[in-house]
């Protein structure tokens, strides 16, 4: 299953906060149809119907089935830039 790291999990959290007030906003990774082996991720108001569910320490983020499977043995990192904006990288899991 996709980890988090602490860095990941604070910039989760202040992105959904910063976008809604709701409980079960998160981000969600997903596959791209037009795009095989690409994933997108954007902020959603909660998960689809078959999208897996990662909660940290109220960090959420929403898996769909393609990227579940794909991102199974890695781990979510962020960083914030000096402008405020965040960016996102993959590594394995260790």
């Amino acid at each position: 299953m996709l980890t988090l790291t602490d860095n990941a999990v604070q910039v989760i959290r202040d992105l959904t906060a910063q976008s809604s007030g709701s409980q079960d906003t998160g981000i969600r990774i997903a596959s791209q149809a037009d795009q095989a082996g690409s994933l997108v991720l954007s902020i959603s108001e909660g998960p689809a119907t078959q999208d897996q569910v990662i909660e940290v320490e109220g960090a959420r983020v929403f898996l769909d089935p393609v990227a579940a499977d794909a991102l199974d043995t890695k781990s979510l990192d962020a960083d914030v830039d000096a402008q405020g904006s965040p960016s996102f990288r993959l590594a394995e899991q260790g």
